[in-house]
């Protein structure tokens, strides 16, 4: 068997800046295909050509200014962003959907001198549309410029966090810790020259953002981005595409491409790296995955405010269960919730707090709320955890997704994976819904194998094989989907309202 040649993710962490590592790659090899969405495909070569293309039609409006892209992932998304950067400007990447409400007031926070879309926005009516025809002609066009992006400590990306609730809080990278937070997302899923990418998770979203568009960059990959999320669909470019790496994200993603009934027979014989992150993965997932693929769901951890933190990697250790050991450089330390300072022994839970080169340095305009996360140069990241004797990270839960009944902690993992141990079940989440007596009881929103029916006494005897009393759901409930955000992540703040909708059953 021929051994992988990995390439070294430290040779990435010494850029300057991203499109430094574009700009080498294009060079290297400009006839190779960069990225195709179902308008478009454009090769490394005339990616180069587009990017001084923009800059001789907005090279002077966005140098040095804050620019504003609301798109989904495609080619559009990706020129865009990096044609602002090679002008010296400052992209915020925003969710393509964003309610009309939410987007005038993010907009009249950010005050950008350039929006880009790839569709009318009500709340700016002057965005430029970037559409497949437009790119072409950037393409076809391209300026006698030079290459103006910032490099070290400069201002780069804005990313926004806490988008689920209230207006999200923009967050600075500068261009060294896009670098470095790209070049420890290779060191957890090592890279091979040429990788070929199948693009999930939105681009605007830290986690998309790295995998989507970091890693093809620094491996010179070729990232296909189907049109939309359908297991279908996905399993098609999988198989007619040669994918190797699957960009993943959540467990979702994983459960609804297993439920595709025609999977045990569709050739994905290339795949070779299976990255995870986003929520937590339930031992069944990782055992299921594995008996259908011969591949390991590699589970990671990160936030917008630092990503990523932990990575369980073949080099440095597996332990299903776990989120892995801490990235180069990375520090965790688990400490007490109450005030954050007392570092917890050993396997003992607690608030997860961290550092490292490419965490943040606060919010923009908001000293409020950094001082509420960002203390003596630690993130408390409100999850919780605990870290084992070898280093590895387990995260317990949020700690506001924490349910208190009748007195008691519940955290929604255990009781999903207790769940989730029926063999029927496919997907599972659960929330706590407000009880008069209790306090809250535990509801649990199930998906199932299509043509699987297990009764209401099937899943509480699944449960109760792992859970005692007060752990167990009040109430299961069926559905044909779990709603998941923008970023694929189960969608809690829906379940939470319709179990708060339902009736109690006492």
């Amino acid at each position: 068997m021929t051994s992988l040649r990995l390439l070294d993710w430290r040779s990435t962490d010494a850029a300057g800046s991203i499109v430094e590592v574009f700009e080498t790659r294009a060079a290297a090899h400009p006839e190779r295909l960069m990225i195709r969405d179902t308008h478009l495909s454009i090769t490394w070569g005339d990616m180069a050509k587009a990017l001084r293309g923009f800059a001789g039609a907005y090279g002077d409006q966005v140098h040095d200014r804050d620019v504003a892209i609301f798109m989904s992932n495609g080619v559009d998304f990706f020129t865009t962003y990096l044609s602002v950067l090679f002008c010296g400007g400052r992209p915020a990447l925003f969710n393509a959907a964003m309610p009309r409400q939410s987007g005038a007031k993010l907009m009249d926070d950010l005050k950008p001198a350039l929006v880009f879309a790839d569709h009318a926005l009500e709340f700016q009516p002057d965005a430029v549309q970037v559409t497949a025809d437009v790119i072409t002609g950037w393409v076809e066009n391209p300026a006698e410029v030079k290459n103006r992006c910032t490099t070290g400590t400069a201002p780069s990306t804005y990313f926004y966090s806490g988008g689920t609730t209230g207006i999200p809080k923009r967050i600075l990278y500068t261009q060294e810790q896009v670098v470095k937070a790209g070049a420890r997302m290779q060191f957890g899923w090592p890279l091979q020259e040429a990788e070929v990418f199948l693009l999930i998770a939105p681009f605007s979203h830290i986690y998309g953002f790295l995998a989507g568009i970091c890693l093809p960059l620094q491996c010179g990959g070729t990232a296909i981005i189907p049109e939309r999320f359908h297991p279908a669909d996905v399993i098609d470019l999988i198989e007619g595409e040669k994918v190797t790496v699957l960009g993943g994200g959540p467990p979702a993603i994983y459960q609804a491409i297993m439920a595709a009934p025609d999977i045990s027979t569709r050739d994905i014989s290339a795949l070779r790296v299976c990255p995870g992150g986003g929520a937590g993965f339930p031992a069944e997932v990782h055992k299921r995955w594995y008996e259908m693929t011969g591949l390991r769901i590699y589970e990671g951890y990160g936030m917008t405010e630092g990503a990523p933190i932990a990575v369980n990697t073949d080099a440095h250790g597996m332990k299903v269960g776990t989120v892995g050991r801490a990235v180069p450089d990375v520090s965790i330390e688990i400490v007490d919730v109450e005030t954050g300072t007392k570092q917890m022994p050993t396997g003992e839970a607690g608030e997860i707090r961290i550092r490292g080169p490419h965490m943040m340095t606060g919010y923009c305009n908001n000293a409020e709320e950094t001082a509420l996360v960002l203390r003596d140069g630690w993130i408390h990241t409100g999850d919780i955890g605990t870290l084992d004797d070898e280093g590895f990270l387990t995260i317990t839960d949020r700690k506001k997704d924490m349910i208190l009944h009748k007195g008691f902690n519940v955290f929604p993992r255990e009781v999903e994976e207790a769940l989730i141990s029926h063999p029927a079940v496919t997907a599972v989440s659960v929330v706590g819904a407000k009880d008069e007596r209790a306090g809250e009881i535990v509801v649990a929103y199930v998906t199932v194998q299509p043509g699987q029916a297990p009764s209401d006494q099937d899943l509480r005897d699944a449960c109760a094989q792992y859970l005692v009393r007060y752990k167990m759901p009040e109430r299961i409930e069926i559905m044909d989907a779990l709603p998941l955000t923008p970023a694929g992540k189960v969608d809690r703040m829906a379940l939470k309202a319709r179990a708060n909708q339902s009736p109690v059953i006492a």
